[in-house]
């Protein structure tokens, strides 16, 4: 993928100052072309960035430190395509939101970033075997239609969302909150390995970031962000997944959830949501009906 210099010292910024393209816009609109970006004065960072001196003088420091190092290059050795928002391939549907990702690291098959049709499979960490029984109804038909499964690849339901998808044919994008260099959960690794070769993995973090209670709600907005519905299996009615919901509300999208048995704390989140106008759904081809 070729990467423009504006692209190439975005990088080198994202790397030094990961933060979401909301904060970092303003240097942009002062210096489009990021030219100045290894000669900013302290005061510059501080009014462009509104950072303490003491973090914007820190800041000034690691951009000098990595003028010259070849991040694509680097990144390339590890399989890792960077996609900054400022290029053609960053995709669109993210751009929406408050806090778009200023660089998509993805390693994979990139292009499933550009299926048409992207759906987001969520729920608890503690799903059963009933959100697995569930998914065997949901995913085929949306496979069978070309349909892309996104999801966390946290325990419990992402995992089981992943698998259905790789399982029945069809494609994944499993979206982390931290690093590619530190995969989290452990458990999962084998499966991230399957889903880096065949699939896609994606996060906003550069790969040196470890996982944080923070990055997993921030984390949320991107699944919600890529996909054109979300469907949740079973979730507690206060949990991260509402958070997903939250998003996927804000942005407009679709909203189904699996109707489940009220003697579980499980189906509350799912049963809470249909109570205030989410459709159940207990087959994939129901998702296409507003399509």
């Amino acid at each position: 993928m070729e990467l423009t210099e504006v692209d190439r010292r975005l990088l080198a910024l994202h790397y030094c100052y990961p933060a979401p393209f909301n904060k970092i816009a303003e240097v942009l609109k002062i210096d489009p072309n990021l030219q100045e970006l290894f000669d900013y004065r302290t005061d510059d960072l501080v009014n462009a960035l509104q950072i303490p001196k003491l973090k914007a003088v820190q800041l000034n420091e690691q951009l000098k430190r990595h003028e010259l190092t070849p991040f694509p290059h680097l990144y390339h050795q590890e399989k890792i395509i960077p996609i900054p928002i400022t290029h053609p391939a960053y995709p669109t549907s993210l751009k929406w939101l408050i806090d778009p990702p200023t660089v998509l690291y993805v390693k994979g098959d990139r292009a499933i970033l550009d299926a048409q049709m992207k759906v987001a499979i969520i729920g608890s960490r503690k799903a059963t075997d009933y959100s697995r029984k569930t998914l065997s109804f949901i995913v085929p038909p949306l496979v069978d239609n070309g349909a892309v499964i996104v999801s966390g690849l946290a325990k419990g339901a992402d995992t089981m969302a992943h698998e259905s998808a790789i399982r029945f044919g069809g494609k994944t994008i499993a979206v982390l909150g931290h690093g590619l260099f530190h995969l989290y959960p452990s458990e999962n690794k084998g499966l991230a390995g399957k889903i880096a070769e065949k699939h896609l993995l994606l996060t906003e973090y550069p790969p040196y970031m470890r996982p944080a209670k923070w990055t997993f709600p921030m984390r949320n907005r991107i699944i919600s962000g890529l996909s054109e519905s979300v469907i949740i299996t079973e979730s507690e009615e206060k949990s991260g997944t509402m958070s997903t919901v939250d998003h996927a509300l804000e942005h407009g999208k679709a909203i189904y959830a699996v109707p489940g048995p009220i003697t579980s704390s499980l189906s509350l989140g799912p049963n809470k949501l249909i109570e205030q106008g989410a459709k159940p759904i207990w087959s994939g081809f129901q998702a296409f009906e507003n399509y």
